[in-house]
């Protein structure tokens, strides 16, 4: 379980394919705090996408590589399959029961691929929209929560296809979507909220149908 409040940006070190999945190495070094106790076996929300630690290694003194493995489900489901050497990322270790709860209840299971449809500067904020499928804005209200490549943000603007999310400095500093353009890929979480009144909803609407 995760919040969707970011702790830091890592980069990415190497990606080596591995049977139908591939292995993921990423350099956290000097964006997090309490690296040296990430060990085998600890969840990591890498833009948004839970993935486990499978090795750590250590090519230098000073450097630390974290190892994931991607299989392919999870290369279809997100942009993890756009990664490459250099590539930046947003990073966030699972959540702890003492943990503040700032942001809202993220699974790091990503629901899709959406796609930046627009962005619009106003001062130093900026609106982004993002295209996503139909089904996804169907768990969708304005004032809600959505998780974005891993953050946890608040909808403004809920459209059929689409919905927008309006961006404050901070979160333009510290997190990769201040760099994000038109037609980017970014992963897209849904609140586990909606989830479970669509699935209800439904569940009401069939049942009367049937009756």
């Amino acid at each position: 379980m995760f919040t969707g409040l970011v702790e830091g940006l890592a980069t990415v070190e190497s990606v080596i394919e591995n049977g139908p999945g591939v292995d993921i190495a990423i350099n956290p070094s000097g964006h997090l705090d309490e690296i040296e106790s990430t060990k085998i076996g600890d969840s990591i929300a890498i833009n948004g996408c839970c993935l486990t630690v499978i090795r750590i290694e250590q090519p230098q003194a000073d450097q630390s590589l974290w190892v994931f493995q991607a299989g392919s489900e999870t290369l279809s489901k997100t942009n993890l399959g756009t990664f490459k050497p250099g590539t930046a990322v947003n990073l966030e270790r699972s959540l702890r029961p003492t943990d503040r709860m700032g942001g809202h209840f993220v699974q790091g299971h990503v629901d899709a691929i959406g796609h930046v449809d627009a962005v619009e500067t106003e001062g130093e904020w900026t609106n982004i929209w993002f295209k996503v499928p139909a089904a996804l804005t169907r768990q969708m209200v304005p004032k809600g929560s959505v998780t974005v490549d891993g953050v946890s943000l608040t909808l403004v603007n809920v459209e059929a296809e689409r919905f927008s999310v309006a961006l404050i400095p901070h979160t333009l500093e510290v997190t990769t979507l201040g760099n994000r353009s038109v037609g980017e890929t970014v992963n897209i979480e849904t609140d586990i909220i909606g989830k479970y009144m669509e699935k209800m909803l439904t569940g009401i609407t069939e049942k009367d149908s049937a009756n």
